[in-house]
């Protein structure tokens, strides 16, 4: 599986919903509690073995297949930029005394 178009319409649906709310609920760096909650409850969610804390507000989780020790890393950066859009283009969101912008 390659792209989202080979993915089930209800996992894409689900997933456009999570970025659209993430991006309602943008958190400052270190700040990224609800971020991280839910990155950490969708993991688990999946089956996968999940650590959090990590530096603070990051979310480790650890997909194994078999008795291999081999392992790939992903990272994405989860927190908001605090920068003040001059644009109609905007999501409406939830903290509007915080403006901050989730990193595209």
């Amino acid at each position: 599986m390659t792209s989202a178009a080979e993915l089930p319409a209800e996992v894409v649906r689900a997933m456009t919903e999570w970025r659209r709310d993430f991006h309602r609920h943008p958190e400052l760096g270190f700040q990224e509690t609800r971020t991280s909650r839910l990155i950490a409850e969708r993991l688990a969610g999946f089956g996968l073995e999940v650590h959090t804390g990590i530096g603070g507000t990051g979310v480790v989780g650890v997909l194994r297949r078999g008795a291999s020790n081999r392992a790939i890393g992903l990272r994405a950066d989860i927190d908001a930029l605090p920068i003040h859009e001059r644009n109609e283009l905007r999501a409406p969101l939830d903290h509007p005394r915080r403006d901050a912008r989730l990193r595209p």
